[in-house]
């Protein structure tokens, strides 16, 4: 019997049980995607991270429990948290992902700054039945995402965004060829430029608390409504969340927070 040291970690939040939980599991030798995908399930988490130390730099994958995510947001920051937790000397950690990505994550006090790619949307409609199973009549504008598989539909009420209850069944049935939602509207709250809330019925949980990897492609379209390069992001989530992104150049954004260990553990195998 194999032992895995297990954590979970709250992403994006400064205090326990808020933010995004994820896994992390510390593997010593490589593990069938069968094996990783089953933990998964097990933990029950929206993600859980897979890292193991290859030379200087660490293999990173990540599986939801219905399906292998090629990147994550909230679980690379939880797997730098125990691995700059693990080894207060370092300050810089470096993984590579299966779409062979180097994602460089620096570690500034309690904060952890990630390096990712900027994706690019094109204007794609939203069916009426997604928007009907999401419960919004009026949108502002609706754009897509290739590499991740991601919708983005932009409203103009923050206080709907909040209140949204989608009917879960229906939106799986309004489309088939999406990985998930996104739904975002310029934010009124002190301090913060943008808000979102991210739906993914198909390939993961229901709902995503906060979600980093979105930022991949929502920091460069808002970024492109606001005229900034840097802002702030609310997830108004039920734990709620918040990151600062920063688009550093046309292929390369940060985005900087923080992250809670709230278990550790021995997962047997």
């Amino acid at each position: 019997m194999a032992a895995i040291e297990t954590y979970i970690v709250d992403s994006f939040t400064d205090k326990p049980f808020h933010g995004n939980p994820a896994g992390v599991c510390m593997l010593k030798q490589k593990l069938t995607d069968m094996k990783m995908l089953s933990i998964s399930k097990e933990l029950g988490l929206s993600e859980t991270a897979f890292i193991r130390k290859i030379g200087d730099t660490y293999s990173i994958r990540y599986f939801s429990p219905v399906m292998e995510i090629p990147l994550c947001g909230h679980a690379t920051l939880a797997a730098a948290k125990v691995l700059f937790e693990n080894n207060v000397i370092i300050d810089t950690i470096h993984f590579k992902n299966i779409q062979k990505l180097d994602l460089r994550v620096r570690k500034y006090g309690e904060k952890i700054e990630m390096e990712f790619p900027i994706y690019d949307t094109i204007p794609q409609n939203a069916p009426d039945e997604l928007l009907n199973a999401l419960g919004i009549e009026k949108i502002v504008n609706s754009e897509y995402n290739k590499e991740t598989k991601i919708l983005l539909v932009e409203i103009d009420s923050g206080e709907l965004l909040e209140k949204l209850a989608p009917d879960f069944e229906r939106l799986k049935r309004s489309n088939n060829a999406i990985n998930g939602v996104l739904i975002t509207t310029v934010s009124h709250r002190d301090g913060y430029d943008f808000e979102s809330r991210y739906f993914w019925p198909w390939s993961g949980t229901n709902e995503d608390p906060v979600t980093g990897g979105t930022h991949t492609f929502l920091a460069k379209y808002w970024s492109t409504r606001l005229n900034k390069k840097k802002m702030n992001s609310y997830q108004c989530s039920e734990r709620t969340g918040f990151m600062e992104v920063e688009l550093i150049n046309s292929k390369i954004l940060t985005i900087k927070s923080e992250a809670q260990i709230v278990f550790k553990g021995e997962l047997r195998i």
